[in-house]
């Protein structure tokens, strides 16, 4: 039995019409391309989010952690100048104050004998020496009797005599 169109339809029917019981065409096609855009657009969406970041890490900046937090903010807040202060902070090179003065360090150690590396360790161990003796005279004017003027026991270093 064939199915014929309503009297009043015409008579010459577009393509894209089904027959009652046909799989719709057009509306697969559509909802494969609404698919497919959806998932693009999420895709250039991301990528434009971290676009600060593919910079910090092709150029090996040191802010590369704070460009990456700033991205993540601003994808998450929705709130731009997150990702416009990222973008901004990958193309600016900040220079390392760390090496030179690094060396510097090194070489101040060298001039003074003590091995790369170690001077630091004798800082610690003297700044928490004269501490303590500072602690003590403090503990000795507190019972009421006369502080004797300390000096550090810091090796090749000798404290002023404290001022009472």
């Amino acid at each position: 039995m064939t199915v014929s169109p309503h009297p009043a339809a015409t008579h010459h029917l577009p393509g894209f019409f089904t027959a009652p019981g046909e799989t719709d065409v057009l509306m697969v096609v559509t909802a494969v391309f609404l698919g497919a855009a959806i998932v693009a657009f999420g895709i250039l969406f991301l990528r434009l989010h971290s676009l600060p970041e593919r910079i910090a890490h092709k150029t090996h900046k040191v802010q590369f952690e704070i460009v990456a937090v700033l991205c993540l903010i601003a994808l998450f807040t929705h709130m731009h100048i997150f990702w416009v202060a990222a973008l901004l902070l990958a193309l600016v090179q900040i220079p390392d104050f760390g090496g030179p003065i690094g060396r510097i360090a090194e070489s101040v150690e060298k001039m003074a004998g003590i091995k790369p590396g170690e001077g630091a360790s004798d800082v610690e161990s003297a700044s928490i020496k004269a501490a303590s003796h500072q602690d003590m005279s403090q503990a000795g004017r507190n019972e009421g009797g006369a502080a004797t003027p300390t000096v550090s026991e810091a090796p090749g270093r000798h404290k002023e005599l404290s001022h009472a």
